[in-house]
């Protein structure tokens, strides 16, 4: 089985007052941990840019197994980017997540793989959070003009939720209190 990932990387990082993929996070940035953690489980990673892409583009180019796709219409949100990672996607499956989650540990990935429906997602403390895992046949679906996000086209399928012990699958960067509360989590092995 062939096995995607696509990375959400394209927005403006508004609240966060600066650009969140190129944060320092265990010495390196947090989109490196991102693909870092991810890489382990797939065949190819496609991240998706938009603001700042040029930025992306010096992080990932020593990644061999990572595509950078531009969303030029990364202001219209990240449901635009989606449509535009998943019109790349090959595998079988792909994997789906924000780019500011540094803290999914890689056994994640493979406990959403073991699951059976079209549709895997993690838990944690009875919230839901990423990566996504999509079969990939539902990739035309999601182009249904009836979704305008992708929570409505999930709705729409069968889930499978999977209580995993990661509070980083809760844990995106919003704003600079988040990236500190990241920082500390990370250091204590969260």
């Amino acid at each position: 089985m062939k096995i995607d990932g696509v990375i959400l990387a394209a927005g403006f990082s508004t609240r966060a007052n600066t650009f969140k993929m190129t944060l320092e996070f265990k010495g390196k940035t947090i989109l490196e941990n991102v693909i870092d953690n991810m890489s382990l489980y797939v065949d190819r990673i496609i991240i998706v840019g938009g603001y700042r892409i040029e930025e992306i583009e010096k992080i990932v180019k020593r990644y061999e197994k990572v595509e950078l796709i531009f969303n030029d219409k990364y202001e219209e949100g990240m449901f635009s980017s989606i449509k535009k990672g998943i019109s790349k996607v090959s595998g079988d499956k792909f994997f789906l997540t924000p780019g500011d989650y540094p803290l999914i540990k890689p056994f994640v990935y493979k406990k959403l793989l073991e699951c059976e429906e079209d549709i895997a997602i993690p838990v944690y403390n009875g919230k839901r959070g990423h990566p996504i895992l999509i079969n990939s046949r539902l990739i035309d679906n999601i182009y249904n003009p009836k979704y305008t996000n992708l929570r409505e086209f999930i709705k729409d399928n069968n889930v499978q939720f999977i209580d995993v012990d990661c509070i980083g699958i809760i844990k995106d960067i919003d704003t600079m209190e988040d990236y500190r509360e990241a920082l500390n989590l990370n250091d204590k092995g969260g």
